[in-house]
């Protein structure tokens, strides 16, 4: 029986500063790739807790302090492509974590890679192509050259559950798990509000207009750098006509004839579950 690993992440507190003396054991999302280092055994999950990488015959290439849990720092780091795990230890993709660590460490080990995969994608500045400096005070790289400014990326993502009186729309891209169908999600445009996005997609992927628009949750989400910001919304008319290329089904689904759902660990299950709660709400 497979238990859950937990950092208690509930308790992290980001920080930009590292400790001026060395903090002893932390915790460290070492990665290679976007794969993190982990140690698998008895259906349990864990990370390094550690001084150093060095310790396990790991050099980084670079390392960024993320803050701390209680009073134990954590750090991300970055192997070389062809360094070797140490035994009894892998580097896993980060999808692997579901059903193995809680979502607060789930979402801890998002931030690593999106911090340790921007520290990576910018040692050079895109304008000018000079080498980048971190800058204090802030999670930032400035050019010395031409003064441009790189943040860690994030990539918005509108998330619309459509329900018809007892019904929710679901759809299915081609890339999903055999049978498993969710929310309609794209991403935000430039100049385009949630609001505006959330109709364009529903519009685009299923041909279908909505309307009341109420905004639930939103969760970081690291494939690759997006924030999910999940709305529920009514149906206001059309008929359903799967975008070519991109939806694969879609359909109504009442609440006793669902198909596969997503994960639990995701927005796009809470958000549907949360549909479901308040329609068996209302039938009581």
């Amino acid at each position: 029986m497979s238990t859950l690993f937990s950092l208690q992440a509930e308790r992290f507190v980001p920080l930009l500063a590292r400790p001026e003396q060395a903090p002893g054991r932390a915790w460290w999302f070492v990665f290679q790739g976007t794969n993190l280092l982990v140690r698998k055994s008895d259906g349990r999950t864990e990370l390094p807790l550690i001084e150093h990488p060095t310790g396990l015959g790991l050099e980084p290439i670079r390392q960024q302090y993320l803050g701390v849990i209680g009073d134990t720092h954590c750090y991300s780091a970055e192997c070389a492509p062809d360094a070797a795990p140490p035994d009894e230890m892998a580097f896993a993709g980060l999808r692997s974590l579901f059903g193995t660590v809680d979502d607060a460490t789930f979402a801890l080990a998002g931030r690593a890679v999106q911090i340790m995969d921007w520290d990576r994608s910018h040692q050079f500045c895109g304008r000018c192509g000079t080498g980048t400096e971190h800058k204090s005070g802030e999670r930032s790289r400035a050019c010395p050259a031409c003064g441009q400014v790189h943040y860690p990326r994030v990539a918005p993502v509108a998330m619309a559950l459509v329900r018809r009186d007892d019904e929710l729309l679901l759809a299915r891209s081609p890339h999903f798990s055999p049978g498993m169908f969710s929310a309609l999600a794209g991403f935000v445009e430039a100049g385009e509000s949630l609001e505006q996005c959330l109709v364009r997609e529903v519009r685009e992927e299923v041909g279908v207009e909505v309307a009341n628009l109420r905004y639930f949750q939103s969760q970081p989400w690291p494939f690759p750098h997006s924030l999910m910001v999940a709305f529920h919304c009514d149906y206001a008319g059309g008929d359903i006509v799967p975008q070519e290329g991109e939806i694969e089904a879609a359909d109504w689904f009442p609440a006793d004839r669902l198909p596969v759902l997503p994960n639990r660990m995701s927005i796009a299950r809470r958000l549907i579950d949360a549909a479901l709660g308040e329609m068996a709400g209302a039938c009581r």
